[in-house]
């Protein structure tokens, strides 16, 4: 399950929401919208727009993410704060997908931001390549 930082989030979320961050939560790999569906559909009828409303939700909760490389969702193992950026290492042999924090990398786009009169909603670092394990 989630780790504590983020419990406190679940208890505002409804029985459907907290399906769908269970089944995040137990996923060794990032799952897209319909696979996420799918997995629901075992326990009874759910439509699209239900799924999609849920994931929405875990988002502005702080409880999930959206690889948009990937087009699919992950559970959040890391606290983050609201200026905090979030950023991903993303096997492309396994699917393997670690979610880490980095203030440097951080700062620096922050910067930039500020350089270039840039008002920076929302960040996120996607890094592809091989882990280490299919990297041998």
């Amino acid at each position: 399950m989630a780790s504590t930082h983020h419990n406190h989030g679940l208890e505002d979320l409804n029985d459907t929401q907290k399906r769908v961050h269970r089944i995040l939560c137990s996923a060794q790999n990032p799952l897209s919208a319909y696979e996420v569906l799918d997995k629901m559909r075992a326990k009874g009828a759910v439509t699209p727009p239900t799924v999609y409303r849920s994931l929405e939700k875990l988002i502005e909760k702080g409880l999930a993410h959206r690889l948009e490389s990937l087009n699919a969702y992950v559970a959040c193992k890391h606290p983050h704060h609201e200026h905090d950026m979030a950023a991903f290492a993303i096997c492309e042999s396994c699917g393997l997908v670690k979610e880490f924090t980095d203030p440097h990398i951080s700062e620096r786009l922050s910067h930039w931001g500020d350089d270039h009169a840039f008002c920076t909603k929302k960040v996120t670092v996607e890094i592809r390549g091989l882990c280490e394990t299919c990297a041998k």
